[in-house]
């Protein structure tokens, strides 16, 4: 009798923000992870490949693209997996308008073509509070966008929604200072989180995807990111 091996499978992953704080953990977890056969990292500016741990996979693809022009990478869409951590702030983005541009009509943009060029999985980066009636904008966006990805079909759909995101930006951020220094006195769904731990919670539910709408809360993060 001839016993075949199992054989573990092998994902492809397109990624959305690999130049930001988050979107650039989940290149470089992903990079280490040969459960990974290709990734393709969709940028508006070149950025460097990261070193991978093992010879041949995955294949990294760095691809420098326009968002405006999507008949030109669109292709590149059709994956296992589509992790989207494209975001903003207002203040960096100038106006409640061009924000928007930034967290909800991109994302939701790149989502709809991802559907159609034929990916099963859809992974957002949200935030805290997220909720379309919310009252305040920030939190409305976000909701907003999380409903309308759902109302895509994909097979399966994971919205994490981490709160104060801690990392290294490259500048000083008042908000995140001060949320490090009194994080030990805030209940866990509000209790800062890693961009470390947040990329390798996606990379997780990216490699065990479930049918159906998945919400991972911050407080849910730390303990799916030290699966192995």
């Amino acid at each position: 009798m001839r016993y075949i091996r199992n054989v573990p499978r092998r994902f492809t992953l397109a990624l959305l923000g690999a130049t930001g704080l988050v979107g650039g953990e989940v290149l470089r977890l992903a990079a280490a992870e040969p459960r990974f056969s290709r990734i393709v990292a969709l940028v508006r500016r070149p950025m460097p490949a990261p070193p991978r741990a093992v010879a041949k996979e995955p294949a990294i693809d760095i691809a420098v693209i326009d968002f405006r022009r999507p008949e030109e990478w669109r292709s590149r869409l059709c994956v296992d997996a589509i992790v989207c951590a494209l975001g903003t702030t207002i203040r960096k983005a100038g106006s409640r308008e061009r924000f928007r541009e930034v967290d909800y009509d991109l994302p939701l943009g790149i989502a709809t073509l991802g559907r159609e060029a034929g990916a099963r999985h859809f992974l957002l980066v949200s935030a805290l509070g997220a909720d379309p009636r919310s009252r305040v904008f920030y939190s409305r966006t976000k909701g907003l966008l999380e409903e309308a990805v759902r109302a895509l079909g994909y097979p399966s759909l994971t919205l994490v929604r981490p709160s104060l995101l801690l990392g290294d930006r490259g500048e000083l951020r008042l908000a995140e200072e001060l949320g490090k220094r009194l994080s030990f006195l805030a209940p866990p769904r509000y209790k800062p989180v890693t961009a470390t731990s947040v990329a390798a919670a996606l990379l997780a539910c990216a490699l065990s995807p479930a049918p159906g709408v998945r919400i991972v809360e911050s407080a849910e993060i730390p303990s799916l990111a030290s699966r192995p």
